[in-house]
């Protein structure tokens, strides 16, 4: 069962996002902040599998807050922002310094809930209506000595192709681990290897990337993974066949 530590700096907003979660079976808060240093110390005592954050006004401070959490490989907890939409240059500072999904505030509570169920599971979540603007701030940010996203796309081995397809498309850790028939320490290594390659600091760096390269279309679903060798050739692909994920 998932566990989640609320980080939110008004007191009734807490209280709603924890009756949300206790609503849900399968969620357990196990902790409420309301500060960025709060957030890292009950973190670190707590160990949740998800941080949710809700910034209200983003400052230095609460960019800092997810890059100790997000970075430190001893906590093992994934970050979930939710922050004022239009905040592109947020986001992206959000994003580099670790967190693994970045969801509008005005996120409706199942949307949420899904969210949390899919981070805490290895994933990364980025609605479809930002993911337009991440990749432009993507480029624009990019020093010009950046290769290409297709040259840094060719430096991936098809199997690697394969892992970041299905992470861009919502496939768990799990679920890419039970369909290449490997071990889920095995999957995290080949995203590790691929944001090594690419130049991503996060899971969601990665699926920007993923899309911005062309490797799957803007709307494919985690039930729609275009097959590695179709994914630049017919980007308007929306279905597939699960078993490619099982070409070597």
């Amino acid at each position: 069962m998932p566990t989640v530590l609320i980080v939110n700096e008004q007191k009734l907003q807490r209280l709603g996002y924890r009756l949300l979660l206790d609503s849900e079976p399968d969620l357990r808060p196990v902790g409420e902040a309301a500060c960025g240093a709060e957030a890292v110390r009950m973190t670190t005592a707590l160990r949740p599998d998800v941080v949710l954050m809700h910034i209200l006004e983003p400052t230095t401070d609460s960019i800092d807050t997810v890059r100790r959490i997000a970075r430190d490989s001893r906590l093992h907890s994934h970050v979930l922002v939710l922050a004022p939409v239009e905040l592109d240059e947020y986001a992206w500072a959000a994003l580099r310094a670790g967190a693994d999904a970045l969801l509008p505030e005005n996120t409706a509570p199942h949307e949420l809930t899904a969210a949390i169920r899919a981070v805490a599971a290895g994933g990364a979540v980025i609605p479809p209506n930002l993911t337009r603007r991440l990749i432009d701030i993507v480029r624009r940010r990019s020093p010009a000595s950046t290769p290409p996203p297709a040259q840094r796309l060719g430096t991936l081995t098809q199997r690697e192709r394969q892992v970041l397809g299905a992470l861009a498309s919502g496939w768990s850790t799990t679920e890419i681990a039970e369909h290449l028939s490997i071990a889920p320490t095995t999957v995290k290594s080949y995203a590790c290897r691929i944001r090594a390659k690419i130049g991503a600091h996060s899971r969601v760096q990665a699926v920007a990337f993923a899309y911005e390269s062309g490797l799957i279309a803007p709307h494919t679903t985690r039930s729609a993974l275009p097959p590695p060798d179709r994914a630049r050739t017919d980007p308007a692909t929306q279905t597939v066949d699960r078993q490619a994920l099982s070409q070597p």
